[in-house]
Parts: structure tokens; C-alpha cells; sequence
């Protein structure tokens, strides 16, 4: 079977990789364009790319896929099908009738739930207890095309955006390889989605970020996991921002002290009290243009008062 494929973050690169060990043909892989990540810095690979190029595959690296150039090229191929994985682009429909058997993607979440661009994000942030893969057909939506395939998963306290990624790209590499062979088979019947059951998972903002104190410790603890990649969940001290990088609900009422968005030591530990006089135990911080340090280390250098406001 020949197939394009179609992504460029490290959670395409599973598919990628399994899709050429199960012995398909992949003619062409295409990829975002190189990021230049700073003046005076050399331009940084996606990280298909660097997959791709390692199995001695042809690399396409168009800035828009309605390009007439890119129209040319790519109808030169005869794909059997399309692969797309976290591309970041809209699949034009010229491109969706390309391939003789459709233009698959892996969608991470459990379709209808969480269509869009964060799924693996919001689902922690908004306190889901499982969540899952989905292989789809694409159509001219976004993320509204019939379901193949999906495979369910559990989400634990301690995942963060970074572990539950590597665990849903793992699962919908061996989904796509089973969704491709099943629709090759003909043994696979593609049933719509339920539009009345959708939610969304719009992409994220830098402010998304912001730390909200009137939020209950274990809110403000998911969205600290959620955020883990970017922006990371933020507020400020003393002015300049903070970051929190991994902090969990602490047991127990906080003290009269802990006000909401006030910091303290209790039991010498770094917390922060929130709404319903919950408590967040801060682990690790990162003050503005600094590495990132243990909350222990940070209490040594800041000399905190008791009771200081954060944000």
C-alpha cells in the first residue's frame, strides 16, 4: 500500500516510524517547514523530518497546501491513502480525493470529545478520568469525520501533557497500521459522529496560562499538568512572573495565613492557598529569566513572608 504521510511534531513520529516497520510504502512525507528559532541561530527540523530523513524518505516542505505549486506536485502521486498526524494544517478537499481509499488521521482524543487542536491539554486541565485515540476520515471539518477506530485509555493524577503524549502516540501508531488494513480489508465501517456530543478543545493561549487563585487547589494543580509544554501555568511574585512547574493539592484546610493567592510555609513546605481553602504544595518554580529550581531552593533565596501574595 502506498501512502503519503502527513505531520510535524514528535507525536507523528511513532506513526511514522511504525507505519515504515509494518512495511508500507511511503513514497513522500510532508512536513512543516524549518523553524528558525532565534536571530543569529540555525533553523531547527520538524521532528518527522528528522524521522523521515533517518529512513531515507522524501521530504516536502510546503508553507500552504492551496499553493498551485503544491497542487502540482502532489497530484503526481497515486497514493492508496493519506496519513495525517498533528500536520497543523486543514486538509484541502482537492487533497482528501487524492487517494484511492481516503485521507486518514489520528486524533487524540475519543471523537466527539475534544475536537481541535490542545485534546491532550484540556483533557487534563478539565479533570477527565480517561481519554484515547481515534483513527477518522477527514472531511472539510475540523476533526468532524466518520470514526474508524478508537482505543480508550485512563488518565492518572500524575500524568502531565508530556506523559500522556508519548503514551496516545504509541497507541495510535499501532491504531493506524490496524485502520489501514482494515479499510484495505473492507472489514472497517465508518460511523459518523454525533455533533450534539462534541467538545471542544480550542488551541492554546499564552494567557490560558495565567493562574486563577479563586480556583480550588486540585483546578489550578491540572492546569499546572496541563500546561506542562506550553505556556506553562503562571501568576507573579513580587512583581516579576513565576512559573510552577509541578505542584499537587496539598491534604488538609489551609491556616488562616493561606488567603486565597497567599503563600506560605506549612509544615516546611511551599503553599499557596486556594479557593475553599484548599492548599496547592508547590514542588518546582522558575522565576523570570532563571532556571528552573526546587521549591526548597527558591524558599532559601526569596526569603518569603508569611502570608505574600502571589499574582
Amino acid at each position: 500500500m502506498d501512502l503519503i504521510f502527513c505531520g510535524t511534531p514528535e507525536f507523528a513520529v511513532p506513526t511514522l516510524k511504525k507505519l515504515v516497520a509494518e512495511k508500507f510504502s511511503v513514497p513522500l512525507v510532508i512536513t512543516n517547514p524549518d523553524e528558525r528559532v532565534g536571530r543569529g541561530y540555525p533553523t531547527k527540523a520538524p521532528p518527522v523530518k528528522m524521522a523521515a530523513e533517518t529512513a531515507d524518505l522524501t521530504v516536502f516542505q510546503p508553507d500552504k497546501l492551496k499553493d498551485p505549486v503544491t497542487r502540482e506536485y502532489l497530484t503526481q502521486f497515486h497514493p492508496d491513502a493519506i496519513v495525517v498526524v498533528a500536520y497543523g494544517h486543514m486538509i484541502p478537499p482537492w487533497m482528501i480525493g487524492l487517494p484511492r481509499l481516503g485521507c486518514f488521521n489520528v486524533h487524540a482524543s475519543l471523537l466527539p470529545k475534544y475536537r481541535g487542536a490542545a485534546p491532550i491539554q484540556w483533557a487534563i486541565i478539565r479533570g477527565e478520568e480517561k481519554t484515547g485515540v481515534t483513527t477518522m476520515m477527514i472531511d472539510a471539518g475540523l476533526d468532524t469525520g466518520d470514526i474508524l477506530l478508537q482505543r480508550e485509555i485512563g488518565i492518572s493524577d500524575s500524568d502531565t501533557t508530556e506523559t500522556l503524549s508519548e503514551r496516545l502516540s504509541a497507541l495510535g501508531a499501532d491504531l493506524m497500521v490496524e485502520t489501514l488494513h482494515g479499510m484495505a480489508g473492507g472489514t472497517i465501517q465508518p460511523r459518523p459522529q454525533d455533533p450534539a456530543a462534541a467538545t471542544h478543545a480550542p488551541i492554546l493561549r499564552k494567557e490560558d496560562g495565567r493562574i486563577d487563585w479563586s480556583q480550588t487547589a486540585v483546578e489550578i494543580a491540572r492546569r499546572v499538568r496541563g500546561l506542562s509544554l506550553w505556556p506553562g501555568a503562571f501568576t507573579t511574585f513580587r512583581g516579576a512572573p513565576l512559573h510552577l512547574w509541578h505542584a499537587v493539592p496539598a491534604p488538609g484546610a489551609a491556616p488562616p495565613h493561606l488567603a486565597e493567592g497567599r503563600a506560605g510555609l506549612v509544615d516546611g513546605k511551599l503553599m499557596i492557598g486556594c479557593a475553599g481553602r484548599t492548599m496547592l504544595e508547590v514542588h518546582e518554580v522558575q522565576l523570570a529569566g532563571r532556571k528552573r529550581i526546587s521549591a526548597r531552593d527558591f524558599l532559601n533565596g526569596a526569603r518569603l513572608q508569611a502570608g505574600e501574595r502571589l499574582g
